[in-house]
């Protein structure tokens, strides 16, 4: 297979330290703050513009204080910071963005627009420069750009002062630092319906935690419940012609498919959380019609009121917390976002070109490749094989099992590849 050198540097300054150079230490480079990067991603379904919005500080830093200059996943984008004088990485984290979906729709090939990114960075104690770099589902660098930051700088608006919403703790393991903190967002509920939020957020957190390797792992994270009242009740639905006033403005109809839920107003979530250390972010609408989406390191959304929510909340947290691809399949065309000759960066599925980088020392000797799937039981989620069908194609991208919580809503549980992708990254960012 041709290699690009291009993508093999950004491979080994993305996925590790060279061995034998010293770690990155917090303290030396960062202070106990946070640096908010609002920024814009804009384009069509060709082109790809990055523009910087404005810059933040924040008086605590909540994120990863090991393992700072890799990544445990690609991601669709990184951010990379790297210290001005010397050119030294300090800092880098991954994430994909609903931009990146919508340049595979129909309405990109005829329509130019705009997206809002918000990303959280520990705040450099020197000039810096920030690098936001976009990947195409080929894994080849499509669109970056550098900006940089001198923390000294008098624009960067300062929020030490700004009160944080009401909100409650449920689950409190520890500090910050130590943990990782997950904040559960209201979305469609009046003041007057709070109650009925905090409930919510306490079933969602008791389903998530009900999982391994949540379970077992559960002393590792914080969950904070934060009240954030809307005008409507509900949530607005176009094709029915129903907008809401919403404090986050989420829809349904998202890139005009109808289950497909989510908030493009990225400021307003971020403005919500102000004055609250949190990492990863979870929003709860208040709604019965079934929808959600979850997009990695940004957010996941679930509605919280159909026969299925709580199902689909772990399900798409799977998405936003760890980047776990959907293992589910529609049909044989050729899709965007897979390709069979290109290996996913997605921990749970694989096109067999590096399957020796996903679960292939869990495959039992002898296993056939491509694994059958057992017709005689309902659902199946311990026998590890390579299972053909997932990243919506039926041909060509395999899954780990016959069924997991990546694949169907009715499965109770991660399978054993998920739960080690899960494990590993709760471990990344905790030791």
């Amino acid at each position: 297979m041709k290699v690009c050198l291009r993508s093999l540097l950004l491979g080994l300054a993305l996925m590790g330290s060279v061995s034998g150079m010293a770690r990155v230490q917090f303290d030396q480079w960062f202070e106990n703050r946070t640096l908010r990067m609002d920024y814009v991603l804009s384009g069509d379904s060709v082109e790809q513009r990055i523009s910087l919005d404005e810059l933040y500080s924040l008086p605590y830093w909540a994120g990863r204080r090991n393992n700072l200059d890799s990544l445990h996943l690609e991601g669709n984008g990184q951010i990379l910071m790297h210290d001005a004088a010397s050119g030294q990485l300090i800092y880098c984290l991954s994430f994909s963005t609903l931009f990146q979906e919508w340049q595979h729709t129909e309405e990109a090939q005829r329509s130019y627009k705009s997206f809002e990114c918000t990303h959280l960075l520990p705040f450099p104690r020197k000039k810096v420069n920030v690098t936001v770099r976009l990947q195409n589902s080929r894994r080849e660098v499509t669109c970056e750009r550098s900006f940089p930051v001198d923390p000294e700088d008098i624009q960067i608006r300062r929020l030490d002062k700004v009160p944080a919403q009401p909100h409650k703790y449920i689950v409190k393991s520890g500090t910050a630092e130590k943990c990782i903190d997950i904040a559960i967002l209201a979305e469609g509920y009046q003041e007057s319906e709070m109650d009925s939020f905090y409930a919510d957020a306490q079933k969602m957190s008791d389903h998530l935690f009900a999982h391994e390797p949540f379970k077992s792992m559960k002393r590792c994270f914080n969950v904070v419940a934060v009240a954030s009242p809307s005008i409507d009740t509900g949530v607005s639905t176009p094709r029915n012609k129903d907008w809401r006033r919403t404090a986050l403005g989420a829809q349904f109809d998202t890139f005009y498919s109808d289950r497909y839920l989510t908030t493009l107003r990225m400021k307003r979530v971020q403005d919500m959380l102000s004055g609250i250390p949190y990492e990863h972010i979870v929003i709860l609408v208040n709604t019965d019609t079934y929808g959600g989406g979850g997009i990695y390191n940004q957010y996941m959304i679930a509605a919280m009121h159909h026969p299925s929510s709580l199902p689909v909340c772990v399900h798409e947290f799977g998405h936003s917390f760890a980047g776990l691809a959907d293992e589910y399949a529609y049909g044989d065309e050729v899709t965007p976002y897979y390709h069979r000759d290109v290996e996913p960066w997605e921990k749970n599925i694989t096109t067999l070109v590096h399957f020796e980088q996903k679960w292939k020392d869990m495959v039992p000797a002898g296993t056939p490749i491509p694994t059958p799937e057992n017709k005689n039981v309902k659902t199946e989620t311990e026998r590890i094989g390579v299972f053909e069908g997932a990243g919506y194609l039926k041909k060509g991208v395999y899954r780990p099992v016959q069924d997991c919580r990546m694949r169907v809503n009715n499965v109770p549980a991660f399978c054993p590849v998920c739960q080690r992708a899960l494990k590993d990254l709760v471990n990344y960012y905790v030791k």
